[in-house]
């Protein structure tokens, strides 16, 4: 395959309608057993922070395993409006920042992807001055960017925020950040890795206190490691990081996406299907292997590198609540309570990381689900089957919960709102389609005319 400029219709599954079609639909034919072996991309939001770290490296960065979503076209929009070059062959990103150019990212691009804001720590440590807009993406709480803020100020780095945009500059002769002490009031992942990237370049020692201690981190820190920066500490909560005058190139591989992973642990469970999924990092999923023993599957680890998942012959209700890394993660909140739907008795789901993360609630309950909230709870009563029914997906991860659902429902399931599964799943459909899901990318009006034909079934 020949190298391309990173671009959004080449790199993700995203399909731009012309104005008179709707937007595609996802529909999906429940009730139909899985079978086969899932092979895991790359972490979406390890590829993400990656790519914001290649700009601290004044020379060439490959980055592999990286998925193919809409999330990281974005992202790669925001690097080539710096002035970086960046294309991709295959599965690898060949990005060039030796003539880092722009300190100010463009608000179109930044208000559509959060992560964006990352790139704050490298533009500083580089050039002396970022100005980067607020960020946008999911709308799923108030994600603040006040620890990066404060964490940077610390760093003797000036810092505005006016008409919407983060303004930071460094006063001085040599524009260079310096270390710190830095105590994190929550352990941020944004914010860890924002400080982390900062420090990598700063003139001193950095000291990150309640630090997040999440799979992504430490990727990011070997990452930086393998182009020449002394961090140590990442996956606790204390990381040091010394300061070095720059980084060299480096060749580095994503670690598979642990929220895939879970996501198709939970596609075994919900469908009573048994299913082999590999690369995985066991470790990395601990909190939600748990749970999935705890409702009645089995899952196995056959190699390192490999995980199965077999279904018990019933499914028990059990008690999940959020927590930043090794809790169990946010990330997989909407998934799990998919399948806490058609198990046995009564399960509390407690959501303690973002406050309007429950929006699946609705939609679940329209495919029969007895699903209740009363602020961050939500209280799911068990039910013998879920049926087929038209459903939005109100962000990125209740678009999975909701293919989750359609997979295990009786009749035909339409899901609009596909732009937040592209986000952040590497070919969804096209992977449970070779274990045997009916499943298909459709346009709207298509979709519509199969919710109109869908059988109307009883609640037991």
């Amino acid at each position: 395959m020949e190298d391309r400029p990173i671009n959004p219709s080449l790199n993700s599954p995203v399909t731009h309608s012309s104005p008179e079609d709707r937007s595609p639909v996802l529909e999906i034919i429940g009730g139909h057993r899985l079978s086969g072996e899932v092979r895991i991309s790359g972490a979406k939001n390890s590829a993400l922070v990656l790519m914001a770290g290649s700009l601290l490296c004044s020379q060439d960065c490959r980055i592999r395993n990286v998925p193919s979503l809409a999330d990281v076209a974005r992202m790669g929009e925001v690097l080539s409006a710096l002035g970086v070059k960046i294309t991709r062959k295959d599965d690898a990103l060949e990005i060039d920042a030796r003539h880092l150019s722009q300190s100010k990212a463009p608000y179109e691009l930044v208000s559509q992807l959060r992560a964006s804001f990352f790139i704050i720590g490298p533009l500083l440590a580089r050039l002396g001055i970022a100005r980067i807009p607020l960020p946008g993406g999911c709308a799923i709480g108030a994600r603040p960017v006040d620890l990066h803020v404060r964490g940077l100020q610390a760093m003797g780095a000036d810092v505005q925020i006016e008409h919407g945009t983060v303004h930071a500059c460094i006063p001085g002769v040599n524009r260079r950040l310096k270390g710190a002490r830095i105590y994190l009031d929550y352990p941020s992942v944004g914010a860890t890795e924002t400080l982390m990237m900062a420090a990598t370049l700063a003139d001193g020692e950095t000291i990150l206190e309640n630090a997040a201690q999440e799979p992504e981190v430490v990727d990011l820190a070997n990452f930086c490691r393998a182009m020449g920066a002394r961090i140590r500490g990442a996956g606790t909560n204390t990381i040091v990081i010394s300061g070095v005058p720059s980084l060299h190139s480096v060749d580095y591989a994503v670690i598979p996406d642990r929220v895939e992973v879970g996501t198709f642990l939970v596609a075994g469970a919900i469908t009573q299907s048994e299913l082999s999924l590999a690369p995985v990092v066991p470790d990395h999923l601990t909190a939600v292997i748990a749970k999935l023993r705890a409702i009645g599957s089995e899952v196995v680890q056959e190699t390192p590198s490999r995980l199965r998942i077999v279904p018990g012959t019933s499914r028990l209700g059990t008690d999940i609540e959020t927590l930043p890394y090794p809790g169990f993660p946010t990330d997989m909140q909407a998934q799990f309570m998919a399948l806490l739907t058609l198990s046995e008795g009564d399960s509390i789901i407690t959501e303690t990381v973002f406050e309007n993360r429950m929006g699946h609630v609705a939609e679940l309950n329209r495919m029969g689900a007895d699903i209740r909230t009363k602020g961050n709870h939500a209280v799911i009563r068990g039910v013998p089957f879920l049926t087929g029914a038209p459903v939005v997906a109100t962000d990125l991860r209740a678009s999975a919960a909701l293919v989750l659902a359609g997979l295990a429902a009786r009749g035909t399931t339409i899901i609009q709102g596909l732009h937040h599964l592209d986000r952040g799943y590497d070919d969804l459909e096209g992977k449970l389609k070779l274990l045997g899901a009916q499943i298909r990318r459709v346009k709207g009006d298509a979709g519509a005319e199969s919710v109109s034909s869908l059988p109307v079934m009883p609640r037991s």
